[in-house]
């Protein structure tokens, strides 16, 4: 057991934090403003940097580097802001890698270097009116008719939603019950059938667009279904790095909050002397440095154990609950001890606060992993529906 990043690792993390830290920042300003996503040009210099697709297999134009990696560069943005990261999470631990691990060579190679190259964006597509934690619930419905797949039914707060290039699409593929009918497939912007509802207008997440998606009988070719009914063990075998990306989004606004108000306590003066000084000061310090470091190991304990394939479920959704709730905790604590500048919009404070509230809350709630880690320990499945 190591806990020591190793030298490549290091080399990797400041090359990201110093990209991040000195190009992002006013990047980060304007999506929060006008509440748009990272635009092209801005992704093509992510390509550029090695930065899209970091865990991706070489022959993809990935970087071919393990999971570990693709998460120390993910905190390093989401220290910025969780808009200017949302790319770097999506090419590295979100659907590409589902299409990376299940589909057919003929979406591979269509779909997964045009990410890394920066010149498209896939997006999951999970949620329903009716099926949010309870996922099994999918009414949207794939057929295959010959030599096509046909897409009806409509999904909810897609993360990308009406922005993305592509998006991989949970539904139910067959008759059977629950997660025995569930499948995925991939369905391309502009595909006739496919349309979007209005932008969400979110407390946070400013600048990471989301949508319904609607589908009218979308005609998709049968190199589209990534995993076929009964898939769905699959899906969230890949969901388990996801938890990941998402403990380690939320983490990013902690561990941001944290640089910033240890830089803030030592500059500002209060009664003659920096706040630093005061006791009571120095024990919140103290407690969010405990949370933060606590979270980040749980994380990466996650991906070193999975080495190149997805964490476990149990330690994943460990990491993923851990962070989201340190996280609100963190960022509140870091507000409070800035006073008006934690406050104030023109800091960006109270957008990671924001911000930290919604990672809680998307790629499924706390309180569900909470019911996951207890079913992975007494090694069986919770029947919620249950009276």
């Amino acid at each position: 057991m190591d806990f020591k990043l190793t030298d490549d690792q290091k080399s990797l993390q400041e090359a990201a934090r110093r990209f991040a830290q000195e190009q992002l920042p006013e990047l980060a300003k304007e999506l929060e403003a006008k509440c748009e996503p990272v635009p092209a040009e801005w992704l093509a210099r992510y390509a550029e940097m090695g930065f899209l697709g970091i865990n991706v297999a070489e022959k993809y134009g990935g970087l071919g580097l393990g999971n570990l990696e693709a998460l120390l560069v993910v905190e390093e943005f989401a220290k910025i802001s969780s808009a200017v990261a949302f790319p770097v999470f999506e090419s590295c631990v979100g659907p590409v890698r589902a299409i990376e691990h299940f589909a057919q060579d003929s979406l591979k190679e269509r779909v997964i270097p045009r990410v890394c190259a920066g010149e498209a964006v896939v997006a999951v597509s999970m949620s329903e009116p009716d099926a949010g934690s309870a996922l099994t619930d999918l009414k949207t419905r794939a057929v295959i008719d010959g030599d096509k797949v046909i897409l009806n039914g409509t999904k909810r707060w897609c993360s990308g939603g009406g922005h993305a290039d592509g998006y991989v699409v949970y539904c139910r593929m067959s008759d059977d019950p629950g997660a025995k009918g569930i499948g995925a497939v991939y369905v391309e912007k502009g595909t006739p059938g496919l349309s979007f509802g209005p932008q969400e207008e979110l407390m946070g997440f400013r600048g990471v667009p989301s949508s319904d998606l609607n589908f009218d009988d979308v005609e998709l070719p049968l190199d589209a279904v990534i995993v076929p009914a009964g898939g769905f063990k699959k899906l969230m075998e890949a969901f388990d790095l996801e938890r990941c990306g998402n403990a380690t989004m939320s983490l990013g606004q902690a561990s941001g909050a944290l640089d910033d108000v240890q830089a803030y306590v030592q500059e500002r003066k209060q009664f003659g002397r920096p706040i630093v000084e005061f006791q009571g000061v120095q024990i919140k310090l103290a407690e969010m440095k405990i949370r933060v470091e606590g979270a980040r190991l749980l994380i990466h304990r996650a991906a070193s154990n999975a080495e190149d394939g997805m964490p476990s479920i149990l330690e994943s959704s460990i990491a993923k609950c851990y962070a989201n709730e340190i996280s609100r905790e963190v960022t509140g604590t870091a507000v409070q001890l800035m006073g008006g500048y934690g406050y104030s919009k023109e800091y960006p404070m109270e957008r990671r606060l924001r911000d930290s509230w919604g990672w809680g809350i998307a790629g499924g709630a706390i309180d569900i992993q909470k019911v996951n880690i207890a079913s992975a320990m007494v090694g069986r499945r919770f029947n919620q529906r249950a009276n």
